[in-house]
């Protein structure tokens, strides 16, 4: 049994991208409402499961507690403890996955068809009579503490820190979802049930399930998976304006390498100039090797091995930020670069060979996503997490090709603003210095 889900599995992860995803909307007999991709040539069907709030739902002086709770979720459940739990997951040969960030928790399944109903009992325990027992606390308690005293030894993670307490002070968005060495040491057990009961919710759920499942058997399987979860959770947290100003902050860290983090308020999926910013982010910073900052930081001058900017739209906020690391003795020319090329990008805009470069680019590798049951599913239950439409897979590329050089030269000055660009640099740079 197990070699064959692993030859399955495998098997899945290395179908090619498909031409063609046919979606299926559904209402359970419960009222839950689900995403379907029905595939039946491989007796596997993989499932995805967003909460949302996330982490941004811990209590006033309980951060940690999500990640922690989500982190138990395999940890034990109905009479099994946590290693009967993952002896009981190994022998169906399911994956079975829960991991949480700032704005969902998200629950992964991959099972075969034949053991679907035994996994899914497994999952079902998982979600609705999780044990959170002492011991299994305390170990992942343990885990989680040096996964933070690691933080605390690394340029990157400090600088992050940094740039999201400034932008966004004592909003959850402002601290690591992790927590402190003090928060998570502090954390009862009644904590990480008041976690739990506040986040894993059916007023706050998505769904998507992509493999060997009908319509009728998925509403039965959800309704049974999830009808026992209580109806609401937590209220969810307020919006949260980007609040860091323009200007230089240096967080001092030995090290002979510094971390900059830099970046400004940004722009939300929901504005319609989003297609137009998504593709300035593709050429200016976020294509790996074949974008600006890349050519000019790093082929041209050689100050770092890789730099890269995003587009963040989180639930209560957006911004545009970027990252690079270097020696210390190369950070002040490289924050020069970096703003050089900002102002530039926003007075001059990108030249028509860029555009369609990046089209190109965008509309070429967006179907090479689909390339397996899993991966398809997180792309759906990402769609409704977006407010995405089910045909948006088929309209996506349009989108992007009917973007024209004038509209995102305008897009461009109104967005990326040199005199807001604030960074935060975490280590020892040598000639650069804090402005506030």
């Amino acid at each position: 049994m197990k070699h064959l889900a692993a030859i399955l599995f495998f098997l899945v992860a290395a179908l090619p991208a498909r031409a063609e995803i046919e979606i299926q909307t559904l209402t359970s007999p419960g009222g839950l409402k689900a995403w379907l991709v029905e595939e039946h040539s491989i007796p596997f069907v993989a499932l995805e499961i967003r909460f949302r709030g996330g982490t941004s739902l811990d209590a006033p002086g309980k951060r940690g507690a999500v990640n922690l709770m989500t982190a138990l979720l395999e940890e034990g459940a109905a009479d099994m403890d946590a290693r009967a739990f993952a002896t009981a997951r190994e022998g169906l040969a399911a994956r079975l996955r829960f991991n949480s960030n700032d704005d969902a928790i998200s629950v992964s399944a991959q099972v075969l068809t034949e053991n679907r109903g035994e996994a899914m009992a497994l999952l079902r325990a998982a979600l609705v009579e999780p044990r959170f027992d002492g011991d299994a606390i305390e170990r992942v308690r343990g885990q989680v503490l040096s996964n933070l005293k690691n933080r605390a030894t690394d340029p990157d993670a400090l600088a992050a820190d940094a740039f999201n307490a400034m932008a966004y002070g004592d909003h959850p968005y402002g601290s690591h979802d992790g927590g402190t060495l003090e928060s998570v040491a502090d954390l009862t057990r009644d904590d990480i049930v008041a976690a739990f009961e506040s986040t894993v919710a059916r007023d706050r759920v998505y769904i998507s399930a992509v493999g060997d499942i009908t319509p009728e058997e998925l509403g039965a399987l959800i309704d049974d998976l999830l009808g026992r979860l209580p109806d609401t959770g937590a209220p969810m947290p307020e919006n949260v304006t980007f609040g860091a100003s323009g200007g230089l902050t240096v967080t001092p860290f030995p090290s002979p390498q510094s971390t900059a983090q830099f970046g400004h308020a940004g722009i939300g999926i929901e504005n319609p100039d989003f297609f137009a910013a998504y593709i300035l982010n593709t050429i200016f910073g976020g294509s790996g090797f074949n974008s600006r900052l890349m050519e000019e930081v790093r082929k041209k001058r050689g100050l770092t091995y890789g730099i890269r900017t995003y587009l963040i739209d989180s639930d209560r906020s957006e911004a545009v930020i970027g990252v690079v690391s270097t020696v210390n003795e190369r950070m002040a020319e490289t924050i020069q670069v970096v703003r050089d090329e900002w102002a530039r990008l926003a007075t001059e805009g990108v030249s028509g060979e860029e555009l369609a470069a990046a089209k190109t680019y965008l509309t070429g590798a967006y179907p090479l996503r689909f390339d397996g049951n899993a991966p398809i599913a997180r792309i759906l239950v990402g769609m409704q997490l977006d407010g995405r439409s089910p045909d948006y897979i088929k309209t996506r590329n349009a989108q992007i090709e009917a973007v024209t050089q004038d509209e995102i030269n305008r897009v461009a000055a109104e967005l990326y603003q040199p005199e807001a660009l604030r960074f935060i640099v975490a280590g020892q740079p040598e000639g650069v210095e804090s402005t506030d």
